[in-house]
């Protein structure tokens, strides 16, 4: 019994260390984009990265540039939300729907469906890139948001995990429901989709920290500037001819926002939808 203990000790204190130096390395970026925020752009391109202070270089020229400064970065940043907002509704309404039918009914070639799904998480973009360029192009969608939006509606690791997570409702609950005469939307609707609370906030946060983050797929369909998504606009700033990196640092900056706000608003619920989801079924 005691040794379990000392072992036990040991163990929590590898932990402690193990999530202390993760902790290092995922602030460590964060903390040197900010120093950088205050500095001329020049010193990007000279030092790049840093950890210097230099409160001698300090200034707030990057930020009167960023909110008074001719350019389309807030026309990109309005983009990018209306984007991830509309991409993150569509993919839970229709990933939902899909787990929920996993789930929930026994149907002919379920599990050929499904397993079919469990392919699809193992294929990269860049391999199905090619055909869905041409099925947009063919469809008349280029330069379009519906083309960004539509390839990804049904996402195979949000399916996957709503399944999972709705295989530990009880049937016997959407029995009741069906003797109580409420139709099989209403049992969705009324008594699924408030358990799956938990479930649609960890799933918020990573498909809009996909969304926000997405580049190579909104670079190939995308093509008017005035529809540049954040990270677009922002690869834009450095080219052959020109390059403005004192915007860039500070844009970079500000783009980590949102994604920071969405996750401490929904930790409690990402916590715990994580956990019911990796123990169910």
């Amino acid at each position: 019994m005691k040794s379990k203990k000392i072992h036990d000790r040991y163990a929590t204190i590898a932990m402690t260390i193990l999530f202390i130096i993760l902790a290092i390395m995922i602030i460590l970026p964060i903390y040197a984009l900010f120093i950088a925020s205050f500095k001329p752009g020049g010193d990007l391109l000279q030092y790049g990265l840093n950890l210097n202070l230099n409160l001698e270089r300090w200034s707030l020229d990057n930020y009167i540039l960023l909110f008074a400064g001719k350019h389309e970065y807030w026309l990109w940043f309005l983009n990018s939300i209306i984007l991830t907002v509309i991409s993150v509704l569509s993919t839970l309404a229709v990933s939902a729907f899909v787990g929920y039918g996993f789930a929930a009914y026994s149907f002919k070639g379920q599990n050929v469906m499904f397993v079919i799904v469990l392919i699809i998480l193992s294929i990269p973009l860049e391999v199905v890139m090619l055909p869905l360029y041409k099925q947009m192009s063919t469809w008349g969608l280029m330069d379009n948001y519906l083309s960004v939006i539509l390839p990804f509606m049904a996402n195979a690791s949000t399916i996957f995990f709503f399944r999972q997570y709705l295989l530990g409702i009880p049937k016997s609950l959407l029995e009741a429901g069906r003797i109580d005469g409420a139709t099989e939307y209403g049992i969705f609707f009324r008594l699924v989709v408030p358990i799956m609370k938990p479930a649609f906030a960890a799933m918020a946060i990573l498909n809009g920290m996909s969304a926000w983050n997405n580049y190579l797929w909104p670079l190939l369909v995308i093509r008017s500037s005035s529809k540049y998504t954040l990270t677009l606009g922002l690869n834009t700033l450095i080219n052959p001819y020109g390059d403005n990196y004192s915007l860039l640092i500070v844009g970079s900056f500000f783009s980590i926002i949102p994604i920071f706000i969405l996750f401490v608003c929904f930790q409690k619920y990402f916590i715990e939808g994580m956990t019911a989801g990796a123990v169910k079924g």
